[in-house]
């Protein structure tokens, strides 16, 4: 694996306890990939049985990223060193908010950006030599400002929605990624039952250019990879524009009365990646 070069497995990517190991598999069979969890979906009293199930029941490493706890934290180390003795070298880290924290350990990193700092620090943290990819969660956010909910509450307008804040911190680290080529994933939808919501989200996502989109439940997954998928509709579109930019040399055309140039193309391109379609240039 390369800092430059990975991007996830596919768009659906599920949180799963990492002292469960009974749902490991179960996990992978859902989702395209799985975050093995020894930070929040772990009680503290669990910590040292998550990481000795993580060692102890070991499968395709791939497939896996494993969230360690936050830098300077007691269980930080600890959980390097369970890291150490697996074949998984992806880490997720909780709470980044600054680019030594990573760079420290020097594993292929995502940078999980949830803190007000980490997010005022995004674009030095991505820069670090060995972040594959950022990132964002709402609730810690919120909870570090002092804040009370990340979205609108029922009977106010936009219920559901994010507040301005997160939606900032959301944009920041789409920007952040794309500004140094490298993978975003955007935050879990907590509502399970909220299917509605959770497809919106991801299709805002997908028009973002976010890569992925972890989730907390198997449920979620299948409603994560159908909104990533462009619809057959799209795909031809895509196909016909690369056809047209060949014809013209890559130059400026025309296709339906639409005006194509360098922009469109590679959105074009991205369409035919997500339908897992190889372009050629």
């Amino acid at each position: 694996m390369t800092v430059e070069s990975w991007i996830p497995a596919g768009p659906a990517l599920l949180f799963c306890p990492a002292d469960r190991p009974e749902r490991y598999l179960k996990a992978l069979d859902r989702a395209d990939m799985v975050i093995l969890d020894l930070e929040d979906a772990v009680a503290p009293s669990n910590k040292q049985a998550a990481r000795d199930a993580l060692v102890g029941n070991p499968v395709h490493p791939d497939r896996v990223i494993v969230r360690i706890n936050a830098a300077g934290t007691d269980d930080h180390e600890l959980d390097l060193a369970a890291v150490s003795e697996t074949q998984y070298r992806l880490v997720m880290q909780a709470k980044t908010e600054d680019p030594a924290q990573i760079s420290a350990h020097g594993l292929p990193t995502i940078a999980l950006i949830e803190t007000p700092m980490g997010a005022m620090r995004t674009e030095e943290i991505v820069a670090a030599p060995n972040c594959v990819g950022l990132m964002w969660g709402a609730e810690d956010l919120i909870a570090g400002l002092g804040g009370s909910s990340s979205r609108f509450g029922d009977g106010e307008p936009d219920a559901g929605q994010y507040r301005d804040l997160p939606r900032y911190v959301r944009a920041r680290v789409r920007l952040a990624a794309g500004a140094y080529q490298k993978a975003a994933i955007d935050a879990i939808h907590a509502d399970i039952d909220d299917t509605a919501g959770l497809a919106a989200e991801v299709r805002d996502a997908v028009a973002l250019g976010y890569s992925a989109t972890a989730c907390i439940h198997p449920s979620q997954a299948p409603h994560i990879r159908e909104a990533y998928a462009p619809s057959p509709e799209r795909v031809e579109w895509a196909r016909q524009v690369l056809d047209g930019a060949a014809a013209h040399d890559g130059g400026v055309f025309a296709l339906d009365g639409e005006m194509v140039d360098g922009p469109i193309i590679a959105q074009a391109r991205a369409t035919l990646a997500r339908a897992g379609e190889r372009p050629t240039d």
